[in-house]
């Protein structure tokens, strides 16, 4: 990533951290993006994590996914069906300063066919 994409992703990740704020009954949903994977955490409202998931997770190893947008949506359904679980309805999505495109937005599509509002 080049040092003005960078900077750029730190501004906005400052700028929407104060409008994603978690609660009892919404978690926060935290999404990271690198260059090989994806990661997804569900925080609560004090920062402790309840449920995490990868690309890289053992759950789905089988799949072999890696950073495109077809993992993106296999991951999204794997999550929606584990928060499903969880009894967890309602989040509040945080795309981590990442643009909402590409594979933030097909993990965020495969959550809402999940049945997850946000």
């Amino acid at each position: 990533m080049t040092k003005k994409k960078a900077l750029r992703r730190e501004k906005a990740k400052k700028r929407t951290r104060f409008s994603v704020v978690a609660s009892e009954e919404r978690p926060r949903l935290l999404v990271h993006r690198s260059n090989k994977y994806l990661y997804v955490q569900l925080l609560d409202k004090d920062g402790k994590i309840l449920c995490s998931v990868s690309s890289i997770s053992k759950e789905l190893k089988d799949k072999k996914l890696t950073n495109n947008i077809e993992s993106a949506k296999v991951l999204g359904a794997f999550l929606g069906e584990k928060l499903k679980a969880m009894n967890i309805e309602k989040i509040c999505f945080d795309r981590n300063g990442f643009l909402y495109h590409g594979k933030i937005k097909a993990l965020a599509d495969s959550l809402r066919e999940a049945g997850i509002k946000f």
